[in-house]
């Protein structure tokens, strides 16, 4: 990320444009914004604001009843519970109906123990500009009042953040965004050259490079008599702009330096430094205090600057405690070095440290800036810290590099599909800092030596299009010939993100568990089979690939039940092994419900059933049926058998099928061996269907049919008990009412089973409500009942049963 503000940008460039326009633009050009932060929109509302009297709030010790003149009239009445309060103070008034960001509200009229607040007066902390909240803001008397808060404290320059791109380290410095937007019409830069500063003795400090391949050259120069103190109000507030910290003048140069242009510095208090500088591989053992705070341990992998004591800075990251610069400093060191950008990356990453130097060498600085940067931080320290400059040492070469590219101008149109003249694209060249010679078909275009990434044509071409503009780019669609377009998705993904939203819907939580399960549970759960076995497992009890999603959701599950969250509802969507080969990979859709957890709620509540309180198989088959419809399961052909597989419990379990040969899926309360092996409290209930088996919908339908036909006749509901033997399911018992007459039975459900007295030992009795909807014209008496007779027939021929008396 890179910070600026929009007074800083036009430090850099001349433009009448307005914020909007600007920041438009840099997203246009490829430095995409992030975030514009406007404190000056948000602090409008906030007035200097004097307190002309400070009283003791009758009703409460720590409250002061504030009056403060606003500088419109009347003073307004506050109460205050800041500590430095006072008559005669001068602070930041907030009238009602305005925002306070550090708060997060509204600011209402309102009352405090029994006296009314018109406003309030606010701390640092309140406004976000800084982390003291120990009292109001206390400005000096000459504060104007009335005036614009924002205005006054500078809070009003627009802060832009911006998204850089790895190739772009051109863009660090607030100078290479303003270079960009000039080229884009935006404004003129403004460039001035900088002038060599010419020291007055040699620098008496000499510098050793032992790792040529981590530092290819390395600038330092002395500065003597400087008088280090607070940097000036405007540079504090540029560095406080965009988040940083003022320390002192000669560390907040460096850090303006890295800003402005890209181009990170270190400052050594020379008083501390022994001897000459060496700049080498760390050592194993060797350890550094750095400036954050924190000792690192260095090998011989991290390039560092050391002296005559030892290791004295992290090269191009970050440097040590033991010489850093205080308001004590009088001789100070200015170094300016290249480093190689793959080193610092990986030394960076190794330690742990996330710096603004890291940030940029990382990336490759302008190699031919390096000693133009030291001469104008140079310039800095002498105009604010004074004293007398050396010299500069230069260890190493500066070699910026050389790179000239044939670029034929026929490129730009065969690679973006753009028509732009050569004078237009040597304009746009030019403004960036290439510079191009030829005037035929061919150019030879020299790349600045800030664009390391600019290597061949292809990199000219997007020069020239982002500048010039990527909405110029004409929109051709493709030829996609007679064939109509293919989906995006594949089936199985679309079931996928199907099934997840449907179980999400009913209050399960997604989960992500681990593929691998061990040996004992995927032999529990139908795997364990030698070719699914890991050659190198990462754990012990992680060596199979699992058969079944449900062992990792029960274990997911209670551990949230041994952190104090019994009642927990999971799921999960993923693939799943029964064999090594491709076929044998399929995805399932699973989910487990502990203790209380019910689709319409979770936990103990006062309107809740206490005589079915847990989530039970009925839940888990309705979380299996949500699955397969939503995935694209014909809800009139499914099946349910009672039963399943071993793990489940044996009576309380079912079986989801399309017929004997098409097994979508399991449901049920999980057996209490299973439940045993797995380590975990019961009862849980679990479901897991195979989307692969769900049957690929008729891509034309035969016949087309109404998505709803409502009838305006009034249905009839009868109801009927049929004595069974205690073998017969009532599945068998609703089908055979449904197809008594398809077309006028739309409904058919089963109220009540019973066994017990009054019925025949092996026997049972089961009572169906059927819902007779009429289609054509109002039924009679004698039709009603001749199709309630023809319904009691089919139920006995089918399943034996006979109608209850």
């Amino acid at each position: 990320m890179m910070k600026f503000t929009l007074a800083w940008l036009k430090e850099h460039l001349d433009t009448e444009h307005t914020l909007g326009e600007i920041t438009d633009k840099l997203t246009m050009i490829g430095l995409e914004v992030e975030r514009v932060e406007d404190k000056g929109k948000v602090l409008a509302p906030y007035v200097i604001a004097r307190v002309v009297e400070a009283k003791q709030h009758p009703n409460a010790d720590r409250l002061r009843v504030c009056m403060v003149d606003t500088g419109t009239g009347d003073p307004v009445q506050v109460v205050c519970g800041a500590p430095n309060a006072r008559s005669g103070m001068t602070g930041v008034f907030v009238p009602p109906g305005a925002y306070v960001p550090g708060k997060d509200i509204t600011l209402q009229v309102g009352t405090i123990r029994g006296v009314e607040s018109r406003g309030m007066l606010v701390s640092e902390a309140e406004l976000q500009i800084s982390d003291n909240h120990d009292g109001i803001i206390d400005l000096p008397a000459d504060a104007p009042i009335g005036e614009s808060f924002a205005k006054y404290a500078g809070l009003d320059d627009p802060l832009i953040e911006i998204n850089l791109t790895p190739n772009r380290p051109d863009c660090t410095g607030v100078h290479g965004i303003a270079r960009d937007l000039a080229a884009a019409d935006m404004g003129k830069l403004n460039s001035a050259p900088i002038k060599p500063i010419k020291g007055e003795f040699p620098c008496p400090v000499a510098v050793k490079i032992e790792a040529p391949e981590l530092c290819p050259a390395f600038g330092l120069r002395l500065v003597r008599g400087v008088k280090n103190g607070p940097s000036p109000e405007w540079l504090q507030k540029r560095l406080t702009a965009i988040g940083l910290r003022p320390i002192n003048a000669l560390v907040d140069i460096t850090n303006f330096m890295t800003y402005d242009r890209g181009r990170p510095l270190h400052v050594f208090d020379a008083a501390k430094v022994r001897g000459n500088l060496t700049v080498r591989r760390g050592r194993d053992g060797e350890e550094l205090l750095a400036l954050d705070g924190k000792t690192y341990k260095l090998d011989d992998s991290v390039c560092v600057i050391a002296d005559e004591h030892g290791v004295e800075s992290l090269s191009g990251i970050m440097g040590g405690e033991e010489t850093g610069c205080s308001e004590a400093t009088t001789d100070v060191l200015i170094e300016s070095a290249l480093w190689n950008e793959i080193n610092i990356a990986r030394s960076g990453r190794k330690l742990g440290i996330n710096s603004d130097a890291r940030y940029r060498f990382e990336r490759g600085v302008d190699p031919a800036f390096m000693l133009p940067g030291l001469d104008m931080a140079t310039a800095m320290v002498l105009d604010l810290c004074g004293g007398t400059p050396s010299e500069i040492t230069v260890a190493g070469k500066v070699e910026p590099p050389e790179k000239i590219i044939d670029f034929p101008v026929s490129e730009l149109k065969r690679l973006s599909g753009l028509s732009v003249p050569l004078l237009e694209i040597r304009r746009v060249l030019e403004r960036l800092g290439f510079f191009v010679a030829g005037q035929g078909e061919q150019v030879k275009v020299a790349v600045p030596s800030w664009r390391q990434d600019v290597q061949g044509k292809a990199d000219i071409v997007e020069e020239v299009v982002r500048i010039v503009g990527v909405d110029r780019v004409l929109a051709t669609p493709f030829d996609r010939g007679e064939a109509p377009r293919k989906p995006v998705l594949t089936p199985i993904q679309v079931r996928t993100r199907k099934a997840k939203r449907a179980l999400a819907v009913r209050n399960l939580i997604e989960a992500v568990t681990w593929s691998f399960i061990s040996k004992a549970q995927a032999d529990l759960f139908g795997g364990g089979k030698a070719e699914l076995a890991l050659a190198n497992p990462i754990a012990a009890d992680l060596s199979d690939m699992r058969p079944s999603l449900i062992p990792g959701l029960v274990t997911a599950a209670q551990k949230n039940a041994d952190r104090s969250f019994p009642d927990v509802g999971l799921f999960e969507v993923g693939q799943i092994f029964r064999a090594d080969q491709p076929a044998d990979q399929l995805t399932a859709a699973a989910g487990v419900r502990r203790a209380l957890d019910k689709p319409s709620g979770i936990g103990r509540y006062w309107s809740k059933r206490d005589y079915d309180p847990q989530a039970d198989a009925f839940d888990a088959k309705a979380d299996a049926f949500a699955v397969l419809v939503a995935a694209g399961a014909p809800p009139q052909a499914l099946q349910v058998v009672p039963g399943g597989p071993a793990w489940f419990h044996p009576g309380r379990s079912g079986t989801i099928q399309i017929g004997p040969q098409n097994v979508l899926g399991y449901f049920g309360e999980l057996h209490p061996r299973a439940l045993e092996a797995l380590d975990a409290d019961g009862p849980l209930v679990a479901f897991e269907v195979i989307l692969e088996r769900i049957p690929e919908t008729k891509a034309k339908p035969t016949r087309a049919k109404p998505m709803l036909e409502l009838s305006p006749l009034q249905p009839v509901e009868r109801d009927f008990a049929f004595v069974v033997d205690g073998q017969v399911k009532a599945a068998d018992l609703v089908r055979a009412a449904q197809i008594a007459d398809r077309k006028l039975v739309t409904s058919v459900t089963v109220f009540d089973v019973y066994e017990g007295k009054g019925i025949d030992p092996g026997k049972k009795s089961i009572a169906i409500a059927v819902t007779i909807q009429p289609r054509d014209k109002t039924m009679t008496d004698a039709e009603i009942e001749a199709l309630a007779a023809k319904i009691v027939a089919e139920v006995t021929k089918r399943t034996g049963g006979v109608l209850r008396g």
